[in-house]
């Protein structure tokens, strides 16, 4: 049965100095489930309006880097009780904006409060000065604020990856802008309001917009750091627009993730399978540290896939993201839709079999919305595109592989580095683990499954710089400031 979503369409505003600005013109954002239903409705911010806004968060800087960290952690624990209290409501918008099912985007609602908790109940003591009394005298680290802090946040998981910079940045004593993605622009504002609203006025900006919004916001002398997760390609140019003032950046970008199975790996263990099942399609496969290639020893490679196809099919239930049943809901937007479908015909023609996943549960709204049936990858080269680069959507390709030395191989060889995860006897996984380039690697599970927010996450090589997550992830928005108060006040070698 379809629950049927409310079907009031929203608009949205750029924030800017804590006032709603009005635009000339605005943008249409469809359900993806039912792209001739419009969600709502956001501006086209203007190259002027993104300077106000980054004024704005330069004038309130210099109140806001003086309160005490007491007051910052009151005012965002207030924010999160509003964003709890407003959960159900942010989950429709989401679901309808994204074409999430309703238990993914409470998912995404839950990773998002369980890290603006964690900041607040860390921030405290990962910020406090470091206070050395020794020989040479004392010496004070303080970890101060940046500054003005651009944040590009993407349109997978527009709420997590907006609250993971707001959080830190504002508890770090810094203002901030933030640029959601045209993909997904609702409810990501819809939080930042909420969370501005228990802060001073340009603490909190929102600003829309295409390339030349994102270029003043990576460009713009009084921002200091930039904050963005997204494509390794829009990467480059923002590193472009950013080295004339030589801004900080923490960038969390592209992954082409890799899941190894060991020969002692289980295939009769029917919750690994599932985990893997869920670790490669959970949000139709639009995560960046998702599973997006999978490796198995030639030894129980048969077995696998048998065991594969069968769990996969149990879990992937295809439908509106309204339906209760539904565990895997359309692709974003019709460009991702055609660039997976894309990279499934070109496997088809290199000669690999492509095997279609799970059940269908409503045929004609499945044909309505931006779908795609998930499907399993058999008999592809491992160089082909659909194995080197990053799907993300609803397909992957399984390979065998004969011993370590390849299999190492060919997860290093990648220009990529997020996540990867190795599957089998606990010893023999973390053995193998330590050899793979990659940020974090799970073992016996992957991707969101495998997420702990008390530790750093980012990427090794074109997967990013820098961490967020963990005490990392809040030290990210200040600078270490070396106070030194030495004893001997002149140097001992100096003539009178």
């Amino acid at each position: 049965m379809t629950i049927q979503a409310d079907q009031e369409t929203v608009t949205v505003e750029a924030f800017i100095n804590g006032q709603h600005v009005k635009s000339l013109s605005q943008l249409a954002k469809e359900n993806p489930a039912n792209p001739t239903e419009i969600v709502g409705y956001f501006p086209v911010t203007t190259k002027e309006q993104a300077v106000t806004a980054i004024e704005a968060a330069a004038g309130a800087f210099k109140t806001w880097k003086q309160t005490s960290i007491g007051e910052r952690i009151t005012r965002m624990r207030k924010a999160i009780e509003k964003i709890r209290a407003a959960e159900n409501d942010i989950v429709h918008l989401l679901s309808r904006e994204h074409g999430k099912p309703l238990y993914d985007a409470h998912g995404e609602i839950f990773v998002s409060l369980m890290w603006m908790e964690f900041a607040c109940n860390e921030a405290a003591s990962v910020l406090a000065d470091e206070v050395q009394e020794h020989d040479h005298g004392k010496t004070i680290v303080s970890y101060d604020p940046i500054g003005v802090v651009a944040a590009i946040s993407p349109w997978n998981y527009p709420i997590a990856l907006s609250t993971i910079k707001i959080a830190p940045a504002l508890l770090a004593g810094n203002t901030i802008v933030l640029k959601p993605s045209p993909y997904a622009p609702l409810a990501a504002a819809k939080v930042a309001e909420i969370i501005a609203s228990e802060f001073p006025a340009g603490v909190i900006n929102v600003v829309y917009g295409d390339a030349d919004v994102g270029v003043e916001l990576t460009s713009h002398p009084l921002v200091t750091k930039i904050a963005f997760t997204g494509g390794t390609a829009t990467a480059k140019h923002i590193i472009k627009a950013a080295s004339e003032t030589i801004k900080d950046m923490t960038l969390e970008l592209g992954g082409n993730d890799a899941a190894i199975f060991l020969e002692s790996f289980d295939v009769q263990d029917e919750r690994a399978m599932r985990r893997i099942v869920i670790s490669n399609f959970l949000t139709t496969g639009q995560i960046c540290m998702i599973a997006k290639r999978v490796y198995v020893h030639r030894s129980i490679y048969d077995a696998f896939v048998e065991k594969y196809i069968e769990a996969a099919n149990r879990w992937i239930r295809i439908g509106d993201p309204f339906d209760p049943n539904t565990t895997v809901g359309p692709v974003n937007n019709l460009k991702q839709r055609e660039y997976v479908n894309g990279l499934v015909e070109d496997a088809q023609k290199r000669g690999a079999k492509v095997i279609p996943l799970g059940q269908i549960l409503d045929q004609k709204r499945f044909e309505q919305g931006y779908y795609l049936q998930p499907t399993l990858v058999l008999d592809c080269d491992v160089h082909d595109p659909i194995v080197v680069e990053e799907q993300f959507g609803p397909t992957v390709p399984v390979l065998p592989f004969d011993d370590e030395e390849q299999v190492i191989k060919l997860h290093n060889e990648s220009i990529y580095g997020l996540t990867s995860s190795v599957w089998g006897k606990e010893e023999d996984a973390i053995s193998l683990a330590r050899q793979l380039e990659a940020g974090t690697t799970m073992i016996n599970t992957a991707a969101v499954q495998g997420l702990d927010v008390r530790f750093p996450f980012g990427g090794f090589k074109q997967s990013g710089i820098g961490r967020e997550y963990g005490a990392e992830g809040i030290l990210t928005y200040t600078e270490k400031h070396v106070i030194n108060v030495p004893k001997m006040l002149d140097l001992p070698y100096i003539p009178e």
